[in-house]
């Protein structure tokens, strides 16, 4: 497979993997582009303004170097530009957090996510739309954001998915939220919850898997809703989560859905790809389905 003749790099330049954006340069120049295109932003917000400009100029393929931050930001304005979901991404996971990257099989290694940017199989996945955003990996209200922003990552380099159910326990003091859900316009929960989780995919932070059947191409969202309270209750949830099926767990409640509303006792922020969002009482996402378009490896079990 010949390499795109035109590639632009969307880099958050904070990021690092491996020789980092100097080895990136050297390899996609090594690989006989005739036009690349540069953008080093300082933070993820900066990004937008990068992707829509070398959308404008047509390019063959856009690299993204960063977290999920980065790549949802990216994925954002290719779902609503005209004419960006026809560009291939290739993702180089250069973040502290890279679930969708983890989630569609890319390598954690620089020349091996290169490979499958410039000679992967581009493959339309569905992305996941809330307040007006595109999301790729999850969007999420409750305990789980807290999770997410308090992982110790030497705790996680020490204990491995294990270190989410320690930092996750620090959150359970405080009152559960009175949660209704609706999904595709039918009642489906209406009780107290820690949690409310709408994933695209199914591993989520620190490597669980918290929608066991989940597939990014399905044309479906997954819902689900945590019930445990303390921290017995959520040692019990966590840990099976950590090690089994979600759906084993008599504190976890998983379903899936095309459009999920939900309406909160109280305001709280909610989560999108890892990113904390406005409070808010309600909410509703919904699927978009093959959104956009993603290099994946050629051989791999997202198939």
């Amino acid at each position: 497979m010949r390499t795109p003749r035109k590639i632009a790099v969307v880099a958050h330049q904070r990021k690092t993997l491996d020789g980092g954006l100097d080895e990136l340069r050297r390899r996609i120049t090594d690989a006989g582009v005739d036009e690349l295109l540069w953008h080093e932003v300082p933070k993820s917000k900066k990004a937008p303004k990068q992707v829509r400009k070398v959308v404008d100029e047509g390019v063959d393929l856009l690299i993204v170097w960063g977290g999920d931050g980065m790549v949802q930001r990216s994925l954002d304005v290719l779902a609503h530009q005209k004419g960006g979901s026809k560009v291939p991404v290739g993702i180089i996971p250069a973040g502290t957090g890279n679930l969708l990257a983890t989630n569609l099989g890319i390598p954690p290694r620089l020349d091996e996510a290169l490979e499958v940017a410039l000679h992967g199989r581009p493959h339309r996945i569905d992305l996941g739309k809330l307040g007006g955003e595109y999301f790729g990996v999850m969007a999420g209200v409750g305990f789980d954001g807290a999770m997410i922003n308090d992982a110790d990552r030497n705790l996680k380099d020490r204990l491995g998915k294990l270190a989410y159910v320690w930092t996750g326990l620090r959150h359970v003091n405080g009152e559960p939220a009175t949660a209704r859900v609706m999904i595709d316009g039918v009642k489906w929960f209406d009780d107290e919850a820690s949690c409310v989780l709408i994933g695209n995919v199914g591993k989520i932070t620190g490597g669980i898997q918290a929608f066991d059947d989940a597939k990014p191409d399905d044309g479906w969202l997954d819902v689900g809703v945590a019930t445990a309270q303390g921290a017995l209750q959520w040692a019990r949830a966590l840990g099976t989560m950590a090690v089994g099926r979600s759906d084993n767990s008599p504190f976890v409640r998983t379903t899936r859905a095309r459009r999920v509303d939900v309406k909160l006792q109280s305001k709280m922020p909610y989560e999108l790809d890892g990113g904390a969002r406005t409070l808010t009482k309600k909410f509703s996402a919904e699927v978009a389905p093959g959104a956009v378009k993603i290099c994946l490896p050629r051989v791999s079990q997202n198939g």
